[in-house]
């Protein structure tokens, strides 16, 4: 537990957590609303590889960003690019391939700045702490553990959010739809801005070291 007397490992798990359940919201959800909203079942392979090369390429664009800016304003500027995508996101129907694809990159590209940039802000906590070369495996089994809770998290809030607003997979009411829209889209709007407002209030403002 001694990670846990840390006040800047809590600090900086509580926004990895809210940032976690708004990644991990639309990752469950992804595939119903490129079927159902989107109906482009067979672009799937190129929606999801774009995603994830975008969030491949994007990493020395990160590093570049953290070496003029900083780790936690590169991650904030993350989060802001992801919100940005899914708002664009939340304005789209069936058969908008291309836009799609451009909000998968994009958002993918924030992907990016969520698998580089927390771990290292993590690195800096642990070394500042004075607990390098002891308790590194203490903080990252409470890191891992926040990875998988975030899962849980997001499957737990949206699919009985879905079912509670009428929607099914496959189902093509236009209210449904709208549901699977705002759960995919406007939900992980909304935490992302309190994950950013978090990270602003708890660790940029504050000046904590980056």
């Amino acid at each position: 537990t001694l990670p846990l007397r840390t006040p800047a490992f809590r600090r900086l798990l509580a926004v990895y957590l809210v940032n976690g359940v708004a990644s991990a919201v639309p990752a469950t959800l992804v595939l119903f609303f490129i079927r159902d909203r989107l109906q482009a079942q067979a672009f799937e392979p190129l929606f999801l590889a774009s995603y994830f090369a975008a969030g491949a390429l994007s990493m020395p664009l990160w590093v570049r960003a953290v070496a003029r800016f900083g780790l936690a304003p590169a991650w904030l500027a993350g989060m802001g690019l992801a919100v940005a995508s899914f708002a664009w996101a939340a304005l789209l129907g069936a058969g908008d391939v291309v836009a799609y694809t451009a909000v998968c990159v994009a958002s993918g590209v924030a992907l990016g700045a969520d698998l580089a940039l927390p771990g290292a802000l993590l690195a800096g906590v642990i070394q500042r702490a004075g607990h390098g070369q002891q308790l590194e495996g203490a903080y990252f089994g409470w890191w891992n553990f926040a990875t998988k809770l975030n899962l849980a998290l997001a499957a737990g809030i949206a699919l009985p959010m879905l079912a509670a607003w009428g929607y099914a997979p496959g189902g093509r009411d236009e209210a449904a739809l709208q549901a699977l829209t705002l759960a995919y889209c406007l939900l992980p709007c909304v935490l992302k801005c309190a994950a950013a407002a978090l990270l602003w209030t708890l660790w940029i403002q504050p000046k904590a070291p980056t």
